[in-house]
């Protein structure tokens, strides 16, 4: 019998410590998600959620699952599984488990987004309506911001992006797989980079929505407290895993704790340590929205009264 080669020799006796460790990774990766997932389904409603947040969350775990796709240390550790047992060859394609189970779930938040896009309310409000921003200014005369808001054809023109761009990656790979192997590499290191830029971009929109609206909207605490610890064990047994070379892999993910840790804390700060100034701005918009329903189609005129009767 022919000796395996050090990569699947190495594979067939897995450490059972970062087994589990990367199992209990890929378990909390979907657990993670389902608070986000509910929170958009239970408020029928993806308001307060950067349609640009999406765009490029989505974008970077699509090149995040093809650079782990494409990587030769993966195409070594899928070739090995011929040659070593299923338990050990589960335990070697973790990491690329791993990728996609995180692009699938984003890639589902980005199918929500769009299904429960918020088009009967303001971009601005739950409780304010569209038609009220668009046939009145706010009261202290500053004119409306709906212009200035996401579309409901925006949400679709992100979707489209989003599944572009993942057709476009997934030809690009297969076609330098089979045409210059020996390119994967750098292929993968490319898409490594641009995954760490568009995911530290990622959050800079939704921070600023958040801010802006001073309130989480459709965001799920939950899932972020749970992610942003997650996302630096996850890097670290990513690091362990494909070791230096792979530090286009693991190092998104660093990148992308810090970012979402600040957007947690923004959050927090908005739902419990200071709720009640959330509180009020909602319920001026709500009166600003009553007072509009109410005075729609009583403008002034040459007969109106000066003194209306109570």
């Amino acid at each position: 019998m022919d000796p395996l080669p050090s990569r699947c020799a190495e594979l067939a006796s897995p450490s059972y410590t970062n087994f589990t460790i990367s199992v209990v990774i890929l378990v909390g990766i979907l657990v993670s998600y389902l608070p986000q997932h509910y929170r958009i389904i239970s408020l029928r409603s993806s308001f307060g959620i950067s349609p640009y947040f999406v765009l490029l969350g989505t974008t970077s775990g699509t090149f995040a699952f093809a650079n782990i796709l494409v990587l030769p240390l993966s195409s070594q550790d899928v070739a090995c599984c011929k040659a070593i047992s299923g338990i050990a060859c589960f335990a070697g394609l973790l990491g690329i488990f791993q990728a996609g189970a995180q692009w699938l779930c984003f890639f589902i938040i980005l199918v929500l987004f769009v299904v429960y896009f918020p088009r009967a309310t303001s971009a601005t409000s739950p409780t304010h309506s569209a038609a009220t921003d668009q046939r009145e200014p706010t009261r202290r005369g500053k004119t409306s911001r709906l212009n200035a808001e996401p579309t409901y054809r925006t949400a679709q023109i992100v979707t489209f992006i989003c599944i572009y761009h993942a057709i476009v990656v997934a030809i690009v790979s297969v076609v330098l797989s089979f045409t210059r192997p020996s390119a994967l590499q750098a292929w993968a290191d490319i898409m490594g980079i641009l995954a760490a830029i568009l995911a530290s971009l990622q959050y800079f929109p939704q921070i600023y929505t958040t801010l802006r609206l001073r309130h989480v909207g459709s965001l799920s605490i939950p899932m972020m407290c749970i992610q942003t610890p997650g996302s630096f064990v996850w890097a670290a047994s990513l690091a362990a895993r494909y070791g230096m070379d792979g530090w286009s892999t693991w190092g998104l993910y660093i990148v992308t704790a810090l970012l979402q840790g600040s957007l947690l804390f923004m959050a927090m700060y908005f739902e419990y340590i200071s709720p009640k100034e959330t509180r009020d701005d909602g319920e001026q918009t709500q009166t600003d929205a009553a007072d509009g329903t109410h005075n729609h189609g009583t403008e002034p005129s040459e007969e109106t009264p000066l003194l209306e009767s109570p």
